[in-house]
């Protein structure tokens, strides 16, 4: 889930002088609709500025990171993925860029894709000297497990996820175990925000691993661990991301690249107003993480989510627009 930003986000005035699009123009755009809620959000929010500001007609299509990015190189659709993980696929995107088959718009997250280890902020504001996961794991008294509270605990992803073998690898390297840690496999994604729900409601202490950004970020305060060594990309192709290796070193995560993807083709056959406005929107972690927990807490579906961003924040999104077209997405809302 390195580095291969495009264009400053909210880059203010970037779209002067650019011209309006009419239906005709635009025609049909189809948008990846994919089983994240960071990247649902975002292609609704597409949607919406596409249709009320430009004009298309928008087609969204069900899919996931994998399918739909192997789907716009082999066959052309569908046109744009808001929100695509691209260190997830270390040799599906290359070889795509390298064929010319998809091009980069903006970093849809230009904070990128965080992943470590956190501790809740009440414990961090207890405890100032605790910085990093060596300081967090010389304290195992201060993160006790609930099966069994003379040990520390760490609480680890669902299985099935590569995060979840890299935890697993970071906690032998840092000697977890020996410094007196359980590691807690909950066994599925509800399982672990329960865990950390209980312990978060109950102002208990405890490690966990987690990403941002995320609807649990947004309604638990957390605060990311410092690394004790520097992120090495060798090491964690070696033998952190490999649950068989046996001496793994202590690493720093990746930060993950999350780019907006768009087809050649569709890029070549779009008015460049539109290809301005993907090459310029995204917004930040601690926006979406906010988004998310509102539509956790009210219950609302991806598009009503959208429009709630749109209706609330604009001064972010108007940034990505220029004013005629920002004024048809504020009276279409």
């Amino acid at each position: 889930m390195q580095r291969l930003l495009a264009t400053t986000v909210l880059a203010a005035g970037f779209f002067s002088g650019a011209c309006s699009v009419n239906a005709q123009d635009c025609g049909t755009i189809t948008l990846a609709l994919h089983n994240v809620q960071s990247a649902e959000l975002l292609t609704y929010v597409d949607k919406i500025i596409l249709e009320k500001g430009y004009g298309c007609s928008v087609e969204t299509i069900p899919g996931d990171t994998v399918p739909s990015t192997t789907s716009m190189i082999e066959k052309g659709t569908p046109d744009v993925s808001s929100e695509t993980w691209v260190d997830l696929l270390p040799e599906i995107v290359p070889q795509g860029l390298k064929d010319g088959k998809i091009v980069y718009g903006a970093s849809a997250l230009p904070d990128g894709g965080i992943q470590g280890w956190w501790i809740p902020k009440y414990i961090a504001e207890a405890h100032p000297e605790i910085k990093t996961v060596e300081d967090a794991l010389a304290h195992p008294e201060l993160f006790p497990d609930p099966e069994d509270p003379s040990k520390g605990v760490i609480f680890n992803g669902s299985e099935g996820w590569g995060a979840t073998v890299v935890t697993a690898q970071l906690f032998k390297a840092y000697d977890a175990e020996q410094k007196g840690f359980n590691l807690m496999r909950p066994g599925s994604a509800a399982g672990l925000d329960g865990a950390i729900a209980r312990a978060y409601e109950r102002k208990v202490g405890f490690i966990t691993y987690y990403w941002a950004p995320t609807a649990l970020l947004g309604r638990y305060e957390m605060v990311l661990l410092e690394p004790n060594a520097a992120q090495d990309s060798v090491e964690w192709q070696r033998c952190i991301t490999n649950l068989d290796c046996p001496d793994p070193k202590v690493t720093a995560w990746p930060v993950d690249t999350v780019m907006t993807v768009v087809t050649k083709d569709f890029s070549n056959r779009v008015d460049p107003a539109i290809m301005k406005y993907f090459n310029t929107r995204g917004w930040r972690n601690t926006t979406v993480a906010s988004l998310i927990a509102w539509q956790g807490d009210n219950q609302a579906m991806g598009e009503d989510t959208a429009i709630h961003f749109l209706k609330e924040n604009k001064d972010i999104w108007k940034e990505w627009l220029p004013a005629d077209i920002a004024e048809k997405v504020e009276s279409g809302l």
